[in-house]
């Protein structure tokens, strides 16, 4: 039995710590509402509950020591200096990542990390995370040479969509608008460029759920440009919604309201205010559905997977599908199959085949895609 530590308990930490739980694992959760830890730890028998600040690094160093790994689910804007406090407690790190920016600085940890002797990778959920291993997976079975496109296309969707926007909220909405307000990096010609978000427009037909669109969104890609950089002609991630979703996103977008600076007259930031709209009048249901379309092509022959995904009656399918990749890791990481020393995405962290059979016992299926 293995130390783990899950900082943040809302719906993702929480299906983290379940599923250590049942794997076997001492687990320690921890979050700034100390009564939700202290909900969570009881609802699924976790060893002990904490109140921590994680903005405060040397609290979660201390929180850390004796631990082996800690999943970090506290917000993204906290990951480098929590990565940085797992490296000072001599303890495994892993988060569910998703801005490009604080994953670079993270990567930049590198040299502390193998100097620690601990693994660090960030970009452990969903997209990025589960769908970049599936990525690098069928890229693998191409075999060496020049791959001349590798399609991403991940969505996690209310299975009866309401509304203009026909979306429903799963997570913080701060982290649905940062992925449509950054730049989407992708590879063309072989080359890393940027693609504008909410752009790239395509219908996406998918039995038993479309019509679909699919878009430009950032974050998604990870570190898969730079390391395909010269060897993968055409990359992009594009995240799946109901027809009519990117066209309205977009608007909001074109007139400002992803600013994140007060306004002459208001004095507000419309960001701010966009938030607390989509947080209030967005609906929130238990029934969700994720879909994961992968596939790699040279020449005539294209490899494929997919995934769908539905709330088990426990957790939402969302949360299903970013938290237990990273649980996956984390135990690979206590036996250590993959604690490989040093910063590093998910992708080159862990080989598709014991990824995939690791979640086939929580009843995350791929299949052949299309």
């Amino acid at each position: 039995m293995s130390r783990v530590a899950v900082l943040g308990t809302g719906i993702v930490g929480s299906a983290a710590a379940w599923d250590l739980v049942r794997r076997g694992h001492e687990v320690s959760v921890a979050d700034s509402d100390g009564d939700a830890a202290d909900a969570v730890a009881a609802g699924i028998g976790a060893a002990a509950a904490s109140t921590l600040d994680a903005s405060d690094p040397s609290a979660v160093a201390g929180f850390l020591n004796g631990h082996e790994v800690v999943i970090s689910a506290v917000p993204y804007a906290l990951g480098e200096a929590v990565a940085g406090a797992a490296i000072a407690a001599g303890c495994h790190y892993l988060d569910f990542g998703g801005n490009p920016t604080v994953v670079a600085a993270q990567l930049q940890l590198d040299g502390a990390a193998r100097t620690a002797g601990v693994a660090l990778v960030p970009d452990c959920g969903l997209a990025p995370g589960l769908a970049n291993v599936m990525a690098s997976g069928l890229v693998a079975r191409l075999g060496d040479g020049p791959v001349d496109e590798v399609r991403i296309r991940v969505g996690a969707l209310p299975v009866e969509p309401t509304g203009a926007l026909g979306y429903q909220l799963a997570f913080n909405p701060a982290g649905l608008v940062n992925e449509y307000a950054e730049p989407c990096e992708i590879l063309t010609g072989g080359r890393p460029a940027t693609a504008e978000p909410l752009t790239g427009l395509e219908e996406v037909a998918w039995e038993g759920w479309g019509p679909l669109e699919a878009f430009h969104t950032a974050g998604g890609s990870s570190t898969l440009p730079s390391a395909w950089t010269g060897r993968v002609a055409e990359l992009d991630y594009k995240t799946l919604r109901y027809p009519g979703h990117c066209r309205s996103f977009r608007a909001m977008l074109e007139i400002g309201l992803f600013d994140e600076s007060p306004q002459p007259g208001s004095g507000a930031a419309p960001r701010t205010v966009l938030l607390e709209a989509l947080d209030t009048h967005l609906p929130r249901r238990d029934d969700d559905l994720v879909l994961v379309r992968v596939w790699a092509r040279r020449g005539e022959t294209v490899e494929g997977l997919q995934i769908e995904d539905r709330h088990d009656g426990r957790f939402s399918a969302l949360a299903r599908t970013t938290a237990f990749p990273a649980t996956a890791l984390a135990h690979l990481m206590t036996t250590g199959v993959a604690a490989h020393p040093g910063a590093r995405a998910m992708a080159t962290a862990v080989e598709w085949g014991l990824l995939e059979s690791e979640l086939l016992e929580v009843g995350v299926v791929a299949t052949p895609g299309p």
